[in-house]
């Protein structure tokens, strides 16, 4: 049986559309410059599905992994998670259609999970890839306590992304969406996510983590999980700092990073999404024009001004255009 989630006007899909809308946008302008991208697109990037369906990468595949194996469920423990999340992970890996320039840490961790592996020795344990946090949003539509939304956030990023910035960013991840969706606005996510960092600081989640935490140079739990947490406030602070310059319409990553790690894909996509709260389309159109991991970025963007929005959103068009519309509808249907 599936976990119940909250009744809100479409925010769940909004939120899952608008991560793959963001996606598919920035999947043509991942590996191009800024200038390239603006020779293309115009000077403010793409503003239009292409193809049909219009085709999405890795991170909206992983996304959808993830929605699954919390769909699945019977309960929300680790015990019940971590078993599907692992197959879902496994048969991505394997499957014809990862051919959308996948990570590397990803695939490394996913042959030892299908090894049979603890997933505590086949993560990557020094990656804190954007990898981790790209396709945790499903976590931020259950409707659970907070300490088992980072649970499951923090797991489902352990299994591949074992650096304890991967695990705090995807925990803010998850948090912002269910935030969002709880009527928090996105002009005030990003004191919202400050303030979530600092009470979370020195909380390892023991029953979801297992010892995770063990590695040379660390003394306990606490300490590993503070440098996770300590990299997101840093990443945070520059946000605010970025938010409260004028806008000068250029390249966000200049201001909070280019996104390959987990907490600057994190701070980069709150920035688009903060700035163009009133006109979602640019927010995915922002962070698909950076010199950074595009898609990404826009991806998540569109999680966040999705879960703030609901589907209203997104053009009306576009909801049959994107590849996986099917999945997208059923678990945002299950979760609206």
């Amino acid at each position: 049986m599936a976990a119940v989630i909250h009744s809100s006007p479409s925010r769940a899909s909004g939120s899952l559309f608008g991560l793959a809308y963001g996606d598919a946008l920035g999947k043509p302008t991942e590996f191009l410059t800024v200038a390239e991208i603006q020779r293309r697109y115009g000077p403010t990037g793409p503003r239009e599905l292409t193809g049909e369906p219009a085709l999405v990468t890795d991170d909206t595949q992983m996304a959808l992994a993830v929605g699954w194996a919390l769909h699945e469920a019977p309960s929300l423990t680790p015990q019940a998670v971590e078993p599907l999340l692992r197959q879902r992970f496994v048969a991505w890996s394997v499957s014809p259609d990862n051919n959308r320039a996948p990570g590397m840490t990803c695939l490394r961790a996913c042959a030892d999970l299908g090894r049979g592996l603890p997933w505590q020795e086949a993560t990557i344990a020094d990656s804190k890839g954007c990898g981790a946090n790209m396709r945790v949003t499903p976590v931020g539509m259950l409707d659970t306590d907070l300490d088992t939304l980072a649970g499951l956030a923090q797991l489902q990023a352990g299994l591949t992304h074992g650096h304890p910035t991967g695990l705090a960013a995807s925990d803010l991840t998850a948090y912002a969406v269910f935030a969002l969706r709880e009527g928090v606005t996105l002009a005030e996510l990003p004191a919202t996510l400050t303030e979530r960092a600092r009470s979370q600081r020195r909380v390892y989640h023991g029953e979801w983590l297992g010892d995770l935490w063990r590695r040379p140079g660390v003394d306990t739990p606490e300490e590993f999980i503070a440098r996770g947490w300590d990299e997101c406030l840093a990443a945070l602070r520059r946000l605010t700092v970025a938010l409260a310059e004028p806008d000068d319409g250029g390249d966000p990553c200049r201001a909070t990073g280019e996104g390959w790690v987990a907490e600057e894909a994190l701070a980069t996509a709150l920035f688009c999404a903060v700035r163009h709260a009133d006109d979602p389309v640019a927010a995915l159109a922002r962070g698909a024009a950076t010199a950074g991991d595009s898609d990404s970025i826009a991806a998540l963007a569109g999680a966040f001004v999705g879960a703030a929005t609901g589907m209203a959103a997104w053009p009306p068009g576009w909801a049959d255009r994107i590849e996986y519309a099917d999945q997208l509808a059923t678990l945002g249907a299950a979760w609206d």
